[in-house]
């Protein structure tokens, strides 16, 4: 039922913000996990992903490496977002449901890179909305511009003195696997169900 609800009060589906965060892509190549690729990133999946140190919705401070037992599900965005996020998250969550219903353990982790408004308590609240198990994750600006680096994620803040501003920023959802890292993304045009039929196989063949 909760899923179920976090995709109706996602509210509609937006236009796509632009930016591809200095990404280039290819035509999936051989190798591993061919069969499960759809995108191939220039400088190759190891281009993607490394170290950050960030804080929980809980306020215990995290690193990648305790994330890097379980795939991983990450999103960079912001609460504040009123229309993008919510239904990027929630599409996100609706897949792992249906993956957990299929036996596969998925985490989904929500970076925010409003850090003026996203207090924790206002995080917390907004990940236990869309998922049970979501993660949210914040930090100073720096270390929120050195993750973002890492998965050559862009986003910039709106040069106005309104407290509603918005933030332009990238819209893929990183998958990350026990032992390999980044190993893919996902366009906003994924379905849940495509989403959680090839983080399937990318699950059954590492």
């Amino acid at each position: 039922m909760l899923r179920r609800y976090s995709i109706m009060a996602a509210g509609f589906l937006a236009l796509v913000l632009g930016g591809l965060g200095g990404m280039v892509f290819f035509a999936p190549e051989d190798g591993e996990f061919a069969q499960c690729r759809e995108t191939s990133i220039a400088g190759g999946s190891g281009a993607i992903g490394g170290p950050f140190t960030l804080t929980d919705h809980t306020g215990q401070q995290v690193t990648e490496a305790d994330f890097a037992d379980r795939p991983v599900l990450l999103y960079f965005g912001y609460t504040f977002c009123p229309d993008v996020c919510p239904y990027d998250l929630a599409r996100n969550a609706e897949a792992v449901y249906t993956l957990a219903e299929q036996g596969y353990d998925v985490t989904p982790v929500f970076i925010s890179v409003d850090h003026g408004r996203d207090t924790l308590e206002g995080l917390a609240e907004f990940v236990s909305f869309m998922h049970p198990n979501m993660v949210g994750l914040t930090g100073t600006e720096q270390q929120l511009r050195d993750a973002a680096r890492a998965y050559r994620a862009y986003y910039a803040v709106q040069e106005t003195d309104d407290e509603f501003y918005l933030i332009d920023h990238t819209t893929f959802t990183y998958l990350n696997l026990p032992g390999h890292g980044f190993v893919e993304l996902f366009r906003r045009e994924a379905t849940p169900d495509q989403m959680a039929d090839r983080i399937a196989c990318f699950i059954d063949n590492a």
